[in-house]
């Protein structure tokens, strides 16, 4: 492969900023800027030097590029391929084996930084409430809002630029299902995104393992009330409908609002302004919707934490809570909620032509090359 010199305009820094909550949970999902068909080869080869940056987006039609011109419209569901004047064949082969692995591991970092902050929180907050563990309680329920809010803004920097910045498997189910982001990529992301939630859960698990044998009155000893501090459990007067419903409308919110600061012909926020827009929104969430189930909105912020639980002797009972409700309100919900919201907002306000609700009757396969079905 020869190495081509890209021009100063192409080899500019590239913001990778947006990105949009997801996964939210305290986790966050969104976009970055990239050539959404790698990998298609009917595609370009060559970005497009306007092309280059997430808070740049291009706002007229790029010759030659119809993929492109569709895109114009929102920001984009993957972080740019940074492209060198160094042929491939020059780079070592960490590099290459690297390339296969970056978008997989950016999510997993994204969630495990995630995990770090709002986890740690939790523990911070709850156990220091104990005289034995600290003098003083350090922090309150609004502190915990801060911890996950601000986790969430931190593993989408961290990861944007690179995968996007899902770090929340209902965001990348609900952008496969109605954004076009390639399902060969799905299930990477979400194992990517619950081992993430896992690994920051243990890290935090080691840093405070001491200070739970104290809150728990003894070495070894892991009731629920501590397992709570990695997963989420639902306030004891909250029904089973109640608790669906608790998280559907959260991330469905979550969802409406992330597309919402995305769609460049929207209100997108001023430029290096997207992950402070995540901070609020995740934060707004905690404190008006998070008292009763905890605000999961994230399958990965959940489930990989409680995964950890199970395996460091809570026990079967972090399953077995409230007849599966891991499985339904964590999980369940904060996916259904999430196709809700990106439903409704594509339907009623978005007019990309990256959704099926907008998409060209140009653009559609006649019935004879579909078999006959629409």
């Amino acid at each position: 492969m020869s190495a081509r010199r890209l021009t100063h305009s192409e080899t500019e820094p590239h913001n990778v900023i947006s990105a949009s909550c997801a996964l939210a949970g305290k986790s966050m999902h969104t976009y970055g800027t990239s050539r959404h068909t790698w990998g298609d080869p009917r595609q370009p080869e060559t970005l497009h030097p306007r092309f280059s940056s997430v808070l740049f987006p291009i706002t007229e039609p790029v010759p030659g590029n119809s993929y492109i011109n569709v895109l114009r419209h929102t920001e984009i569901l993957e972080a740019p391929e940074l492209t060198t004047d160094v042929a491939a064949s020059d780079h070592t082969w960490w590099w290459k084996y690297k390339q296969l692995l970056r978008e997989p591991i950016a999510e997993f970092t994204g969630v495990m930084i995630l995990i770090i902050f709002g986890t740690g929180v939790d523990c911070q907050v709850v156990l220091s409430t104990n005289p034995g563990v600290a003098s003083a309680a350090k922090g309150e329920y609004l502190s915990i809002s801060f911890g996950w809010a601000i986790g969430t803004a931190m593993g989408v920097w961290a990861s944007a630029g690179i995968s996007g910045g899902h770090i929340n498997p209902a965001v990348t189910l609900a952008l496969a299902t109605w954004r076009r982001f390639p399902w060969k990529k799905v299930p990477g992301y979400i194992f990517a995104q619950l081992m993430g939630g896992l690994v920051g859960a243990a890290l935090v698990y080691a840093n405070y393992f001491h200070a739970l044998d104290i809150f728990e009155g003894g070495r070894g000893i892991r009731t629920l009330k501590t397992a709570g501090l990695f997963s989420t459990y639902a306030l004891d007067y909250m029904t089973h409908v109640s608790c669906f419903f608790s998280e559907f409308l959260a991330t469905a919110v979550l969802l409406i609002v992330v597309l919402a600061v995305t769609d460049r012909h929207n209100s997108p926020p001023p430029n290096g302004l997207l992950p402070l827009t995540l901070f609020l929104l995740i934060l707004g969430i905690g404190v008006a919707l998070g008292m009763e189930t905890g605000y999961a909105i994230n399958p990965a912020r959940d489930l990989g934490p409680r995964l950890l639980t199970s395996m460091v002797g809570y026990g079967k009972a972090v399953y077995t809570y409230r007849h599966h409700y891991w499985l339904w309100c964590p999980v369940i919900a904060p996916i259904l909620g999430a196709q809700a919201g990106t439903m409704f907002y594509d339907a009623f306000l978005y007019n990309g032509d990256d959704s099926p609700f907008n998409e060209p009757r140009a653009s559609r396969k006649p019935l004879a090359e579909t078999g006959g079905t629409v």
